[in-house]
């Protein structure tokens, strides 16, 4: 064998990769294909409709069904369960059993419970005992139950340790030319008054706005990047975080005030969460709605960017 089977594993399949290792108690059904370099730990049991990628962790008590699949560089945290029948019943099989995609570099903590059809993005982190009931975006770290997105994977936000804009100036957030913008206020004891203007804080001429309100706590927006619009982006009312990331950077910026402007110019991925109830963002666009101008899919973005930045 090219890989290692601990004495009181029972392993079934011959689809195992190089230097794999399974230990105690572990159970492979004839089907399951494992790829290399992969750690089963005690009391894993792995049916036979199951693919998993290589470089894979799952720690004891996991069992891994029919329809999953666990890409390369996942971890499964210890006891962690996964559920491939929304209406199970005892001796009533489903024609086709659901199936769940952990993508790749994803983590999912101890006791985690995944519902079926689900997708877990690559680089996400799922918290121990989280509840997931919905689709993890990439990058997006969830807690809870039901689990929710409380931050993402290696972004930073506006706290102390990262500085604000200069009254009356600009800082750049080292992620492919995004901006943040410090903009005028104007104090009168008949109303407050914040503006920018092309050439002047703005640094394209608009072409559309839009807005965006009433959006839940627990709600996600934007998760796609442009092909060659920019936007300029301000909460005139209440706050919300804005995550952006060009494949090689990622930062989060609190957007709390109508005088913070975030510029976000073509191919940078921007996301928006952590709504106040009584947030309204202000979006300006360097140019009309078209829908294929936008990039959607993760993957397909980190492909285009690696591309841009080679």
């Amino acid at each position: 064998m090219n890989y290692y089977r601990h004495p009181q594993a029972l392993v079934e399949s011959d689809n195992i990769g190089t230097n794999t290792r399974i230990w105690a108690f572990a159970h492979v059904l004839p089907q399951a294909v494992i790829g290399s370099d992969c750690n089963i730990c005690d009391h894993v049991f792995i049916e036979n409709d199951v693919v998993i990628g290589s470089r894979v962790t799952i720690k004891c008590g996991v069992q891994i069904w029919d329809g999953i699949r666990l890409e390369d560089d996942v971890f499964v945290g210890p006891n962690a369960t996964f559920t491939n029948d929304a209406f199970p019943r005892s001796r009533n099989y489903p024609e086709n059993f659901a199936t769940i995609t952990v993508c790749r570099g994803a983590s999912i903590g101890a006791n985690a419970t995944i519902l079926p059809n689900l997708v877990i993005g690559r680089n996400a982190m799922v918290g121990a005992g989280a509840v997931v009931t919905r689709d993890v975006p990439p990058n997006a770290i969830v807690v809870g139950n039901p689990a929710c997105i409380k931050g993402y994977v290696n972004s930073a936000g506006t706290g102390a340790s990262v500085a604000l804009p200069p009254v009356g100036g600009k800082i750049d957030l080292d992620v492919s030319g995004v901006e943040l913008y410090d903009l005028p206020l104007v104090k009168d004891m008949r109303g407050n008054l914040s503006f920018a203007e092309y050439g002047q804080f703005l640094p394209f001429m608009p072409k559309r706005y839009f807005l965006v309100f009433d959006v839940p706590s627990r709600e996600v927006r934007g998760e796609h990047a442009h092909r060659e619009q920019s936007q300029f982006l301000i909460c005139v009312k209440g706050a919300c975080s804005m995550v952006v990331d060009d494949n090689a950077n990622r930062k989060e910026v609190r957007l709390d005030r109508p005088t913070l402007g975030l510029y976000l110019p073509p191919m940078v991925w921007g996301i928006q969460y952590k709504y106040s109830a009584d947030a309204v963002l202000l979006v300006l666009a360097s140019d009309c709605y078209d829908a294929g101008d936008y990039i959607r899919d993760y993957d397909e973005f980190c492909c285009l960017a690696g591309k841009k930045h080679a």
